[in-house]
């Protein structure tokens, strides 16, 4: 992405396995997600062969000139990932620039005040990303890297420049790729960010060729970590015909990319609406019913035909047209919902977490704390659980006997007099894994819930009970899950807040 992004950035500087079919087998005792992953047709598997969804979203900031995610300088980096596991996504997009390869490279705007961020001083900016892998697969996320540019000055048609040259960019991937290995956080590799033209696909010139840069590339990584996915983007233009950056994989049909590891390649397309650029199909006056065939063409055929995975690595809007709003709730059901189709999906990561992006805005607001209700609301069908938490730990069976057990922490975020936003976290404190929880609590006074997001709510009285959502029921053993909630008027404090649990 990046188009108003980089103008402004310059000038500051699954997993639910649901029956496919009548003949689908019955759920093996691991929680889908566990170990590495490979492709089957057009689905995504895990280790034992479950088929998972790619639910996520893009944290960008390594690829800029701080050399590390954005936020850092409002909040610590776990209450950021928890807050993104608490809202059910399930994967984290990384996008990063070569520069961080390069020795001593340090990130800067990183708030160490209150104890915030304590064990990120004095690391690299390698070494933050190793801490970001690290709580994100504790948390029961997974993480695609995304070599989003050269360097941190901007973005790259080809993958590329005189300053980084091809062999440059393999070494990196290669790094990385060593880094990761043995650490199924770290899923895949999305070789280039949106490759446009001159790139092209399947021409033969290997200048630009993408796609056998892309095998070059894949062939590559896969030879020092063959478990890893190759996530190979799009380009603008095949035959005479252009489309999004990134988001033009009409030449799989004929060029598909080979590698030596069968089983390893997803492609991935971009998509956007008129807050980015505008595009023939929204002046259609068809639309939105064109866009499903706009899809069709450029990429979904690939998912349709069975021929593989297909994430949309990036999407998303400010929301502020109603063209916009009529393209994202087309696009949400384009990607079929998961309480239908399960992980027989196509996955993806919304653009972005961060609000600071020019041409988008993100799932947080301006103080890098609140939710975009709204927004985050667009995605809710399309969510999946996560995945199992890395580093070991209790499975999701336990003993013979045990009794699911939860606890509750209720917390006020913000509170302006005449209204108030909190969160509540639910901790499985038992031995078993949780299918469901509900909490409850009274308030003291006249407080009302005026929204929930991550859970569905009841209120009689002053007394409240909140479900779990689709999404967040499962809670392995050790795990949380939270949900937020707006209410009025204010000044009500914190409640005593029970939980109970299946």
């Amino acid at each position: 992405m990046f188009r108003s992004l980089r103008r402004a950035l310059c000038a500051m500087a699954a997993a639910l396995l649901l029956p496919l079919g009548a003949g689908a087998q019955t759920a093996q005792a691991a929680e889908p997600g566990a170990g590495y992953w490979h492709t089957s047709g057009r689905q995504i598997l895990d280790a034992a062969g479950q088929p998972v969804r790619v639910a996520g979203i893009n944290w960008f900031g390594f690829e800029t000139g701080n050399h590390v995610v954005h936020g850092l300088w409002s909040r610590d980096y776990k209450s950021m990932i928890d807050q993104m596991k608490s809202l059910g996504y399930n994967t984290l997009r990384m996008p990063f620039s070569d520069d961080i390869l390069k020795p001593g490279t340090m990130p800067d705007s990183i708030n160490f005040a209150d104890g915030k961020n304590a064990d990120l001083q004095g690391l690299t900016s390698l070494q933050v990303l190793d801490k970001i892998v690290a709580y994100a697969g504790q948390d029961g996320l997974k993480v695609i890297l995304d070599r989003h540019r050269p360097d941190a000055a901007g973005q790259s048609a080809l993958w590329y420049t005189a300053a980084v040259p091809e062999s440059t960019w393999i070494a990196n991937l290669k790094a990385l790729a060593t880094r990761y290995a043995g650490n199924p956080t770290v899923i895949g590799i999305d070789l280039h960010n949106e490759p446009h033209d001159p790139a092209c696909w399947g021409c033969g010139d290997t200048a630009r060729d993408w796609r056998l840069a892309a095998q070059r590339a894949g062939n590559a990584v896969l030879s020092v970590n063959p478990d890893l996915l190759i996530f190979v983007e799009g380009v603008q233009t095949y035959n005479g015909v252009s489309g999004w950056w990134g988001g033009n994989l009409m030449g799989v049909a004929d060029h598909p990319v080979r590698l030596d590891v069968p089983n390893r390649v997803v492609y991935s397309a971009h998509d956007y609406a008129t807050s980015v650029a505008q595009q023939s199909w929204f002046s259609d006056p068809s639309f939105p019913d064109n866009m499903p065939g706009i899809w069709d063409k450029y990429w979904g055929y690939i998912f349709k035909q069975n021929i593989a995975p297909v994430w949309v690595g990036e999407f998303g809007t400010t929301l502020q047209s109603t063209v916009d709003q009529k393209w994202l709730a087309a696009l949400v059901a384009y990607l079929r919902p998961t309480s239908t189709y399960g992980a027989d999906s196509f996955h993806w990561t919304f653009w972005s977490w961060n609000p600071n992006s020019g041409d988008t805005g993100g799932i947080l607001k301006d103080d890098w704390s609140t939710v975009d209700t709204v927004k985050d609301g667009y995605l809710a069908s399309i969510k999946a659980p996560g995945f199992p938490a890395g580093g070991g730990g209790p499975g999701p069976g336990g003993p013979g006997g045990s009794t699911a057990a939860c606890t509750a922490a209720y917390t006020v975020s913000s509170d302006w007099g005449g209204g108030f936003n909190a969160e509540v976290k639910v901790t499985n404190s038992g031995t078993t894994a949780l299918k469901s929880w509900k909490v409850s609590w009274t308030w003291p006074g006249s407080q009302k819930v005026t929204s929930m997001w991550n859970a569905s709510y009841t209120q009689s009285g002053s007394t409240v009970t909140a479900s779990n959502a689709s999404h967040n029921g499962s809670v392995a053993a050790g795990g949380s899950a939270s949900f937020g909630f707006g209410g009025a008027p204010g000044g009500g404090g914190v409640p005593s807040v029970s939980c109970t649990a299946t």
